[in-house]
């Protein structure tokens, strides 16, 4: 089964929201669709980031985690970006077909 990543990178939280409460929250998130393999954050090039891996059956079920991961994790941080990624060997990918 494909392995895949939702990157999102983390701005501004909303009012009363932890730093700690964010990345669980995504997590648990892509949980309530599909097995979660990792998660972390970390710092590039100055901006907070979190990343959850996990395995879809295909591109279309990994786009509906990216974006319910997306959607969910929105209501608690101003997210700029996110992308997601699939796994070729020992690199990752852009998903395309969107």
């Amino acid at each position: 089964m494909p392995s895949y990543r939702v990157v999102l990178t983390v701005g501004a939280l909303a009012p009363g929201v932890r730093p700690p409460d964010v990345l669980p929250a995504a997590a648990d998130a892509a949980r309530e669709l599909v097995t979660v393999e990792a998660y972390d954050v970390g710092v590039v090039s100055g901006e907070a980031r979190i990343t959850v891996r996990f395995t879809a059956d295909d591109d279309a079920t990994a786009w509906r985690v990216h974006d319910h991961v997306r959607s969910s994790t929105g209501v608690l941080a101003d997210l700029p970006t996110a992308r997601l990624t699939q796994r070729y060997g020992p690199r990752w990918h852009p998903v395309r077909g969107r």
